[in-house]
């Protein structure tokens, strides 16, 4: 009888030790790491991925949903992509640019979110008329132009909020979110003023575009974007859209043309020679091709250089 008294004390104090320390590590921090000690942060696509890397620095581990160099628009999400988003301590994205993040936020119940436009409020560029029918792209789910990104102001303002979130996640680590959030902030601004210098003195203010990806760009610097509508990656310009591109460009005194990245230099080429026009790339960067080499403010130095060769203006 003693012995059995015995061991069952014994089984209940061993018992009561091990709940105690699982009490213990769940409720001893607000954060969920990784076994690293680093936290789990899933960004949808580049923008959002870049941002998680700058602010969260050594203390994260960024997962992007959308490859490098890929378009995000229709971008499907795997069954371990899924996952990820749900396992994740936080999620950074740009609510109705991709459907299928949206629905995977949604459903995971995440408790750290950043959504880019809770930070910077979309505005509508007339969507419905620059992105017509066939243009390859579906912003159906969004309540306005998604590519606030390419005001670096707009961005500052997201940046902020990543910075926010992270540190809500991982108190221990507020200082150093802080501080990478004031640098990027700073670096922003900085962009911000370069561009407004670079396009004071421009000899024109309106600029074509194969993709009207830019109206916050032309709202922030005083230009005017015209969109080529039903240009996209997968088709041939049509006769009545080379002759309405070649009547805007006249009447805006435009001299080049502008296509992104992603869409085939030959056809940017023929384009610009069919008007008698020069071809330059405009970078949405919705989609870096080599992140180890381009980084947001490289591409964006890139096009302000590329604006003003277009405009006559020196740097």
């Amino acid at each position: 009888m003693m012995l059995r008294r015995l061991t069952t004390s014994i089984a209940l104090t061993a018992t009561a030790v091990v709940g105690a320390l699982t009490l213990s590590a769940c409720g001893g921090s607000s954060s969920a790491k990784g076994s690293d000690g680093k936290l789990d942060v899933v960004a949808s696509f580049y923008p959002m991925e870049y941002l998680a890397q700058q602010i969260g620095g050594e203390h994260v581990r960024v997962t992007g949903l959308t490859k490098a160099g890929v378009e995000p628009h229709d971008l499907e999400l795997t069954a371990k992509q899924v996952a990820q988003v749900k396992s994740a301590d936080t999620v950074v994205y740009l609510k109705g640019l991709q459907p299928t993040v949206d629905k995977a936020v949604a459903q995971s119940g995440a408790e750290h979110v950043v959504d880019a436009t809770a930070a910077s409020p979309l505005v509508d560029h007339h969507l419905a008329e620059d992105h017509a029918e066939g243009d390859g792209h579906d912003h159906e789910g969004a309540a306005g132009d998604p590519h606030l990104w390419l005001d670096p102001n707009r961005y500052a303002a997201v940046a902020k909020s990543v910075g926010a979130e992270l540190a809500k996640a991982d108190p221990a680590n507020a200082a150093d979110y802080q501080r990478n959030t004031d640098r990027t902030v700073a670096e922003l601004t900085a962009l911000d003023q370069e561009f407004k210098a670079g396009l004071k003195d421009a000899k024109g203010r309106s600029f074509v575009t194969s993709h009207a990806a830019f109206g916050y760009l032309a709202d922030a610097y005083g230009l005017d974007q015209i969109a080529i509508n039903g240009v996209d990656p997968e088709a041939e310009p049509t006769p009545a859209k080379l002759a309405e591109v070649q009547q805007a460009a006249k009447q805006h005194g435009v001299s080049t043309i502008f296509f992104e990245t992603l869409v085939s230099p030959k056809l940017a080429e023929t384009v610009a020679k069919d008007l008698g026009l020069k071809s330059a790339v405009l970078d949405p960067l919705e989609g870096v091709k080599d992140p180890a080499k381009d980084t947001y403010f490289s591409v964006m130095r890139q096009n302000l250089h590329n604006l003003q060769a277009a405009f006559g203006t020196t740097g």
